[in-house]
């Protein structure tokens, strides 16, 4: 724990670079073992399944407010205009495209439109009720058959007037008599449709990112949250939280064994609360440089 058993020759020929900063989960499962569990300790006796658990649970926890583990992906987005979502997303952080210069342009959500179920009601389908829905072979003609994507998703994508790209070529603002009388009328409008780098609307149900035409053959960046629980690898902790997990994990065990005097448990989840809030600080990486940089672009007097 914390000794540097590489040299300095194996360290910079390997790629591990930069691991000395986290510690392993199943290095914090043995060494809160070693901290709070056995006779004479805080915890007298526990199964270390259920310390696996409890720290995985603490590492999903903590992954959202405190690591901040952002992952990023790049894709050249084709003509279908969707983008599978990554294995581990649980959120997305931020989607944009970058133009000829890498200046990365930010796409917006849409509310005015969804991509919802929509039924095969085609004639070429299986049906074998009144309604006219066909049925899928892939189940037995049991479920509903889908199309690839609904009439509402299709229309919206193939339209430019929603997103403000008064570029297209079918948008009124532009190639027609009116235009001029256009002028003015787009005071008020909703920022989302006041902007020309396209939208995107999620469906987490299939699993896809659905992106308006005008940013179709462009190289799109998703930026989004795990849980940090994938490979070994992956699954480290920072060692500025570390404390924090130790924390974690003694109160959830604390809080959900019988017969335990309820002042420990609130001693505890107070301790875990000052752990995790100095983790967040220590994480923040906030630099007095920085600060000062900023407070230079405010206050002129100062520069």
């Amino acid at each position: 724990m914390g000794l540097i058993n590489t040299t300095q020759q194996a360290y910079y020929s390997g790629n591990d670079f930069g691991s000395y900063q986290f510690v392993s989960l199943e290095d914090i499962i043995n060494n809160f073992i070693v901290a709070y569990v056995g006779e004479g300790k805080i915890i007298n006796k526990v199964r270390r399944s259920d310390i696996q658990f409890h720290s995985r649970r603490a590492l999903q926890e903590l992954s959202f407010d405190v690591f901040k583990s952002t992952k990023s992906q790049e894709i050249e987005l084709s003509a279908s205009c969707t983008m599978v979502l990554p294995q581990d997303y649980v959120n997305y952080v931020k989607l944009m495209w970058t133009d000829s210069n890498g200046i990365e342009r930010i796409l917006y959500p849409t509310s005015k439109t969804s991509n919802p179920f929509a039924i095969d009601q085609s004639t070429t389908g299986f049906s074998d009720n009144d309604s006219g829905y066909n049925l899928d072979p892939n189940t037995g003609y049991t479920d509903l058959l889908e199309q690839e994507q609904s009439d509402a998703w299709t229309k919206y994508k193939a339209s430019g007037d929603l997103t403000g790209d008064i570029t297209n070529a079918s948008s009124d603002d532009q190639d027609s008599d009116l235009y001029d009388y256009n002028k003015g009328q787009r005071y008020g409008i909703d920022p989302q449709f006041a902007q020309v780098n396209g939208s995107f609307y999620i469906d987490e149900l299939k699993g896809k990112i659905h992106f308006s035409s005008n940013v179709s053959g462009k190289t799109v960046i998703l930026k989004y949250i795990s849980d940090s629980l994938g490979t070994d690898a992956e699954m480290q902790v920072h060692k500025f939280a570390e404390e924090a997990m130790y924390k974690y994990i003694a109160h959830a065990i604390l809080s959900t064994k019988i017969n335990i005097p309820e002042y420990l448990v609130a001693r505890f989840k107070k301790e875990r609360f000052a752990e995790v809030r100095k983790a967040k600080l220590r994480l923040s990486n906030i630099k007095l440089e920085e600060i000062t940089q900023i407070l230079r672009g405010k206050f002129k007097q100062i520069k």
